[in-house]
């Protein structure tokens, strides 16, 4: 592998075999449900993976000694899978019409990786815990934790309002808001922590565990099979063969000309070869390619027989309108 690829980013079909987020994978008819968890594991580079363990690394020591490592765990993983069910449901092409709704809307459906969702949830859990427990707190926690983190939050935001044509707000506010709410609902650990609540936590732990397994455990059997086509690149590509086999049967015709006009047929088995080797779009594309290839074998057969058959001229004209029609069809249709 090219080493500037670590730090200029990998190719989309890499971050989709390894479990980023893409919204038609996961809806109907592919359901490939682990790119909910598998997201926050992968990311786009080296830079990014580097800036997102930073920032661990920085707030997530805090959020597990007031908590301990069960809930620091469950928090993670929860808030991880929260961002990435927000970048879901904001890839609204309709909704991003403006400067400021595409902040939190996407337009287009691509590749979305990382951990930051799980870091903003880190950064809501220490700010609802600053001011739940405001009065418990000594001075130095009150300027680091709660109001002390809005500078962090809005810092962030801007930057991603600034970025928002690459950086995915929606899955920050999602595990922002999340982890907010996490904070809300539970206690921090506390000395003397009854035993229920600690093997409850327990249990959850190893359930966020088992999800991420079981996320990569689908990575890995889908790992070495193609990536489904979407919508989009289905329609791209069947624009595709439709153009190039109307280039094909342009110069198909331009041949019948210069046999009929110029009696010239020097050019007509490479122009054959050509337009056999051009996929058809469809069935009826198929048999008007192999009538118009049949009249051009008449031609050539003796001379040009146009003269001779009267029947070629007509032949050649109910062809051309036969053509047309299907063009027509198939042109809308693309």
């Amino acid at each position: 592998m090219n080493s500037q690829v670590l730090w200029e980013g990998f190719p989309e079909t890499v971050l989709v075999t390894y479990g980023s987020k893409l919204n038609y994978l996961i809806n109907a008819p592919y359901y490939q449900w682990w790119r909910f968890i598998t997201p926050m594991f992968v990311h786009i580079n080296l830079p990014h993976l580097l800036v997102n363990m930073y920032s661990l690394w920085m707030v997530g020591p805090y959020v597990e000694k007031l908590y301990g490592s069960a809930k620091f765990v469950v928090f993670w993983v929860a808030t991880g899978i929260m961002g990435v069910v927000a970048s879901y449901l904001t890839v609204r092409p309709d909704l991003a019409t403006s400067s400021l709704s595409r902040f939190l809307f996407r337009g287009t459906d691509v590749p979305s990786a990382g951990a930051s969702g799980a870091l903003f949830g880190l950064v809501g859990v220490l700010f609802v815990f600053g001011i739940k427990f405001r009065h418990e707190l000594p001075e130095g926690f009150k300027r680091a934790f709660g109001t002390g983190m809005l500078p962090i939050i809005f810092i962030n935001l801007f930057i991603g309002y600034v970025g928002r044509g690459f950086i995915d707000n929606a899955a920050h506010l999602g595990g922002l808001l999340s982890g907010a709410a996490l904070a809300l609902a539970v206690e921090y650990r506390r000395p003397g922590e009854r035993t229920s609540v600690a093997v409850a936590w327990r249990v959850l732990q190893a359930s966020a565990l088992v999800i991420v397994v079981a996320g990569f455990y689908k990575v890995v059997r889908n790992f070495n099979r193609p990536i489904p086509p979407s919508a989009q690149q289905l329609v791209s590509a069947k624009q595709q063969v439709f153009l190039n086999f109307v280039d094909a049967m342009n110069l198909l015709q331009d041949q019948v000309s210069r046999v009929v006009h110029n009696n010239d047929s020097s050019q007509v088995e490479a122009v054959t070869q050509k337009v056999l080797q051009t996929p058809p779009p469809d069935s009826r594309a198929a048999e008007l390619r192999d009538q118009l290839l049949g009249i051009l074998a008449k031609l050539t057969a003796s001379g040009n027989q146009v003269q001779k058959d009267q029947n070629l001229p007509n032949e050649l004209n109910t062809w051309q309108k036969d053509y047309i029609e299907w063009f027509k069809g198939a042109r809308n249709g693309n």
